[in-house]
């Protein structure tokens, strides 16, 4: 096999793997799911319940794919809560080219801190890292604090619980496309 058709066949299976990976969850997969990952995040940074309940609402994809040769995939389904019940669902994709290879789990917690940043997020139409907004990476590992005196920023993303050979901290790129669901 060439290298053109190689390169061709392990893009393919990226895809077919991704496509398969976290799409399609119900409504209630998906809660049962954020409702872990949020006891996981306040399990391993202090802090992060009173932070949670000062953001006027936080989105949660607590499992996030992403698998690369060459050209990257990376999907998740996760939930929009404000007032900690959930309103919306929402897919992230993203994609990369160059060079990659492996396969990444993590799990995202984007904290919109004003309502203003949270209704342009709610009132958009697929809304992008890095063209619709920003969004601040606090890089916190197990057992450190929030500090939300110090945090000014109006979104701000966590990542955390990644394992794989992929490690990146990183949303830009990320596209966040709201999921028609229903809410529970």
């Amino acid at each position: 096999m060439n290298r053109r058709n190689l390169f061709f066949a392990l893009g393919a299976a990226v895809a077919m793997l991704l496509s398969g990976v976290a799409l399609a969850w119900s409504a209630n997969k998906i809660d049962r799911e954020v409702d872990d990952a949020i006891n996981v995040f306040k399990d391993e940074i202090n802090g992060a319940e009173v932070f949670l309940n000062q953001a006027a609402g936080y989105l949660v994809f607590p499992r996030v794919i992403k698998a690369g040769i060459g050209i990257g995939a990376e999907t998740g389904e996760g939930a929009l809560r404000v007032g900690g019940t959930t309103v919306d669902y929402y897919r992230t994709t993203s994609g990369s080219i160059g060079l990659q290879l492996g396969v990444q789990k993590k799990s995202i917690v984007i904290a919109f801190m004003t309502k203003e940043s949270l209704d342009k997020f709610r009132n958009s139409n697929g809304w992008s890292v890095g063209i619709d907004g920003s969004v601040a990476i606090i890089d916190l590992g197990a057992g450190k604090t929030i500090d939300s005196n110090n945090i000014k920023d109006p979104v701000v993303g966590f990542i955390f619980g990644s394992a794989g050979l992929m490690y990146n901290l990183t949303l830009e790129g990320s596209k966040f496309s709201k999921l028609d669901k229903g809410t529970t």
